[in-house]
């Protein structure tokens, strides 16, 4: 149960990050509040996954998820150019999550 609360807290990262991008230094109310949500539960998601996951590789999977999915929303929605070099970086980082999964 701990792994899919830390997947579900990384998911959650991206969202306050894309909301965090999107509220224009707090400016606009609706992704501020999406931010806040999402961090307040991204955070206690992650908090609670500790208690019987290792910190370090907790803390490694719940940043390499929110990373690349926020990489990848910003592609998707043409915020951030697409590359070859880019996909293939995400694809390794992803790699690298799974890999600290199957090692735990």
């Amino acid at each position: 149960m701990a792994w899919i609360v830390l997947v579900v807290s990384g998911v959650l990262e991206a969202v306050w990050a894309t909301a965090l991008g999107r509220s224009e230094g707090f400016s606009r109310l609706a992704p501020s509040l999406v931010f806040g949500a999402a961090l307040v539960l991204s955070m206690g998601g992650l908090a609670w996954a500790m208690r019987t996951l290792p910190v370090g590789t907790s803390y490694a999977v719940w940043v390499g998820i929110g990373a690349a999915l926020t990489v990848v929303v910003a592609m998707v929605t043409g915020e951030e150019p697409v590359s070859v070099v880019k996909v293939l970086l995400i694809m390794g980082l992803v790699g690298c999550v799974v890999g600290l999964k199957l090692t735990h």
